[in-house]
């Protein structure tokens, strides 16, 4: 199978199978009508394009990967959901401060925390937590007056360690899967020019009496659904409630 470092397609590489299962769905529906157009369309040709879909996919993201992805992603969810109650407190003590020592949980690092945990932004958190951290240090004396205890500050060094170190594991997954996939793009570029051959014959059968099948045979059609059904489903992930 010759290789190539060009995409064909002009989507997101995880996008491609799922662009294709969606015309596939039509193209097996509307089968008879391709195989009276030409004898090339057989169920043997869909069996062999739903192997490629399947091979492509594995590619993307095997079994193995995806599992270890949500893992890593409930467990990266699981520290941050854990800092509310840390935060909490701190921003308690911070309150009762005397003397006319006022530290703002904006000064402190506190209130950009929540938002980057709200937004589940790891990076953010690590950079959050790296002030946080340094302003426990700095104020530990007066903190520990109203209550601070080592423990408490352990959970944000506890936290800070556990979030960089799952948020590097996702990275080298992630990574580690785009060579893999640049080194196969001759079978993407190979299933990518299967469905514009079905998308093609598709808009030839439908075009002139179809107008809602001729819409299912067309790319930017295909490629915005993907997108729609991708963007509810990031919609649908609950938020870490930090206040």
């Amino acid at each position: 199978m010759p290789l190539t470092n060009q995409r064909d397609y002009n989507c997101k590489d995880e996008e491609l199978p799922v662009i294709c299962k969606y015309a596939v769905f039509s193209f097996k529906r509307d089968l008879a009508d391709f195989t009276a157009y030409s004898p090339k369309f057989t169920p043997e040709y869909v069996t062999a394009l739903e192997a490629r879909i399947a091979s492509v996919s594995d590619i993307i993201m095997p079994r193995s990967e995806t599992l270890d992805r949500k893992n890593i992603t409930k467990r990266l969810y699981a520290t941050m959901s854990g800092l509310v109650d840390p935060i909490n407190r701190v921003s308690g003590y911070l309150s009762m401060l005397e003397d006319g020592l006022t530290i703002s949980p904006a000064d402190f690092g506190l209130t950009q925390l929540r938002k980057d945990l709200n937004t589940r932004d790891a990076e953010g958190a690590i950079s959050s937590l790296r002030t946080v951290r340094t302003n426990l240090t700095k104020y530990a004396d007066v903190l520990t007056e109203q209550g601070l205890t080592p423990e408490l500050s352990n959970r944000f060094a506890d936290a800070a360690v556990a979030i960089d170190a799952d948020n590097q594991a996702q990275y080298e997954i992630l990574t580690n899967r785009a060579t893999i996939v640049q080194n196969n793009l001759g079978l993407f570029n190979e299933l990518y020019a299967q469905l514009t051959e079905i998308l093609n014959v598709g808009k030839i059968l439908y075009k002139a009496t179809d107008a809602v099948k001729t819409k299912e045979y067309t790319f930017t059609s295909l490629l915005k659904q993907v997108r729609i059904v991708a963007k509810q489903e990031a919609a649908v992930t609950p938020e870490v409630k930090t206040a």
